[in-house]
C-alpha cells in the first residue's frame, strides 16, 4: 500500500514538474496580435463619417497612413504583444486587384485578401475569408489577440471560431453620425469593444472637390471619350500588368462583361457624365481602350 502511495506521489510530482516547464515556456513566448480590416465596412463608415457619403468614388482614402495609425493604436492597446500583420479584406471583380488594392498589398506587414464583387458592387465571400484566417491563426496559436474592424453580423461565426481556440477578439468600430453601424449580435460576442472617432479618421479621408476631367459642354465629344478610354488602358497596364491585359487581346473587339463594366464605371467617373444608353460614346470608349492596348503589343 505504501509503495502504491509513493508511486502515486512520484507521478504527481512529475506531472507538476512538466506543468511548471510548460508555464515557463509560455511565459517566455511573447503574445502576438493581428488586425483584421473589413474594407467594405471601413470605406462605408469612414466615408459617411468624414465625407458624408459611402460612395468610394466621392472621396480619397490614405490607406497607408490609416494602416500605420491602426498599427500604432494596436501597439498602445496590446503593449506587451508583437504584431503579426494587418489583414485587409476587400472585394474586386474576378478577384483582380485594383490599382489601390495593389498599392495596399505592397505595404509592409499587410496581407490583402480579395472576395468577389457582384453586379451591384456588393462584396461576396469576404466574411468567409475573415473566418478562415481568424480560425486558422487561433487554432495554430499564431495570435493571442485579434483586433477586428468590421460590423457585419455574419462575422459572429468568425469571432466564435477564434474564441473556441483561445484567442481574444476585440471589435473596433467607426463612429456613426447617427444610430449604429455594427450589428448587435456581433457586439455581444466579442471580448471588448472600441470606437474610433471622427478625429482619428479626419487625416486619412478627404472628399474629392473636383473631377480629374470635366467636359466643356454637357455631352462629351466622341474624341474626348476615346481619349479617356486610352487613359484608362494606360492606367490599367501600369496597375494590373501586361500579362493580365494581354489575355484580353484574343477577344477583340469584345471585352468580358466584368471588364467592360469596370471600364464604363471608371470612364463615367472621369467624364462626370453617364454613358448609359449612349451606344456611340461607349463604342468610342472601347475604341480608345483597344487602340492604346494594341499599340503596346
Amino acid at each position: 500500500m505504501n509503495e502504491d502511495l509513493a508511486a502515486l506521489h512520484a507521478r504527481i510530482d512529475r506531472t507538476n514538474e512538466l506543468l511548471q516547464r510548460m508555464l515557463a515556456e509560455v511565459a517566455k513566448t511573447p503574445s502576438t496580435h493581428a488586425i483584421f480590416v473589413d474594407a467594405g465596412y471601413l470605406y462605408a463608415a469612414a466615408g459617411r463619417l468624414v465625407a458624408g457619403t459611402e460612395d468610394r468614388r466621392a472621396f480619397d482614402l490614405d490607406a497607408e497612413g490609416l494602416i500605420d495609425a491602426l498599427i500604432d493604436r494596436a501597439r498602445t492597446i496590446f503593449a506587451d504583444s508583437r504584431l503579426l500583420r494587418v489583414y485587409w479584406y476587400d472585394g474586386a471583380r474576378r478577384r483582380i486587384h485594383t490599382a489601390e488594392q495593389q498599392s495596399i498589398a505592397e505595404l509592409p506587414d499587410v496581407k490583402v485578401r480579395l472576395g468577389n464583387l457582384n453586379a451591384n458592387n456588393q462584396q461576396k465571400g469576404v466574411d468567409s475569408l475573415i473566418r478562415s484566417d481568424l480560425e486558422s491563426l487561433a487554432r495554430h496559436r499564431a495570435i493571442s489577440d485579434a483586433a477586428l474592424l468590421g460590423g457585419d453580423e455574419d462575422l459572429v461565426s468568425a469571432v466564435e471560431a477564434a474564441q473556441g481556440y483561445g484567442a481574444r477578439v476585440h471589435l473596433w468600430g467607426i463612429e456613426a453620425p447617427e444610430g449604429r453601424n455594427q450589428a448587435e449580435p456581433l457586439l455581444w460576442e466579442v471580448d471588448s469593444q472600441r470606437t474610433l472617432d471622427l478625429d482619428f479618421f479626419k487625416p486619412y479621408v478627404s472628399r474629392r472637390t473636383a473631377p480629374p476631367y470635366e467636359p466643356a459642354t454637357g455631352r462629351p465629344a466622341r474624341e474626348d471619350v476615346r481619349f479617356v478610354g486610352a487613359q484608362i488602358a494606360a492606367k490599367w497596364l501600369a496597375a494590373r500588368g501586361r500579362d493580365t491585359l494581354m489575355e484580353l487581346l484574343p477577344g477583340h473587339p469584345y471585352l468580358p462583361g466584368s471588364v467592360d463594366q469596370d471600364l464604363l464605371v471608371e470612364a463615367e467617373g472621369l467624364l462626370q457624365y453617364s454613358l448609359r444608353g449612349q451606344a456611340d460614346l461607349r463604342r468610342a470608349l472601347r475604341d480608345g481602350f483597344w487602340d492604346h492596348l494594341q499599340a503596346q503589343y
